[in-house]
């Protein structure tokens, strides 16, 4: 196992690329050149850490090469949106590779079959330890990546356009659902109480929502801002919208209502 320790240090880095090249191969996978050379840096390491605890029977340490590279495949799969799945096939392939590496070693240096049993075994382990990380740090980076992406659109959904000193417009965009009421409730009205308007103008042309979460909505927005001394007047209120907020029962009579934005500073000026 001595020896089986000095040739693969010695071998680091040949072995390091014909495993990537081999994987490639059997995969028919074209990846960048910046990408092939950080996994054969990787895999440099990861044979100097294998020659490194030959003679450990349990490690539950890894190279911090590996988990880097297994964190990085990761985040940039995340971030592109693209499918873990893609990463995760590159892994039966390679471990194949491994093993054809190990047992033709151990043949060159006539290792038992239970010396050359031992040294996979730890490259299986190597092997685990990468495809968890890999796995887990997916999921983790693609749920802070959707509730990052989430929020920012959060914010595009109800922007405050201030148009007079005593008049703003929140124009409502997109998909009507409980996380943009609950934005508009907790962070747009606050604002705009702040701001000490008399009108919001709650223009709905730019609204996707065709069901009675809308009416629910404006009827909320209603209430709240009329709690605070503040008019509320809709726009763009399409016909199916209206129909909605009818059959939902929802009493916003109250609310006065224009075809459009320009209607309805006409009227208020």
């Amino acid at each position: 196992m001595t020896e089986v320790n000095r040739y693969i240090s010695k071998h680091a880095d040949s072995l390091a690329v014909e495993v990537v090249e081999s994987a490639m191969s059997k995969m028919q996978l074209d990846i960048s050149d910046w990408e092939k050379e950080q996994a054969i840096k990787m895999y440099v390491e990861v044979f100097s850490f294998l020659g490194e605890y030959l003679f450990v029977d349990e490690c539950e340490k890894a190279p911090e090469a590996l988990l880097e590279w297994s964190k990085k495949n990761s985040e940039m799969q995340a971030m592109s949106g693209g499918d873990i799945n893609e990463i995760l096939v590159r892994y039966p392939p390679t471990r194949e590779v491994f093993i054809e590496i190990i047992t033709r070693i151990s043949i060159e240096l006539n290792l038992s079959v239970a010396e050359n049993a031992a040294i996979i075994k730890h490259v299986n382990k190597l092997l685990d330890i990468s495809l968890n990380e890999t796995f887990y740090s997916y999921i983790r980076l693609s749920n802070q990546y959707k509730a990052d992406k989430e929020s920012e659109l959060l914010k595009l959904s109800a922007p405050i356009v201030p148009v007079q000193n005593d008049i703003v417009i929140v124009p409502i965009i997109g998909y009507i659902n409980s996380n943009v009421a609950r934005h508009v409730l907790d962070n747009v009205i606050p604002k705009i109480a702040e701001m000490e308007v008399n009108y919001v103008i709650a223009d709905f042309s730019g609204a996707l929502t065709l069901n009675t979460e809308i009416a629910a909505f404006l009827h909320q927005l209603a209430q709240t801002l009329s709690l605070m001394g503040v008019q509320v007047i809709t726009t763009g209120l399409r016909a199916d919208i209206v129909q909605s907020i009818v059959n939902g029962g929802m009493e916003i009579r109250t609310v006065r209502s224009f075809a459009t934005v320009k209607q309805a500073l006409e009227n208020l000026g």
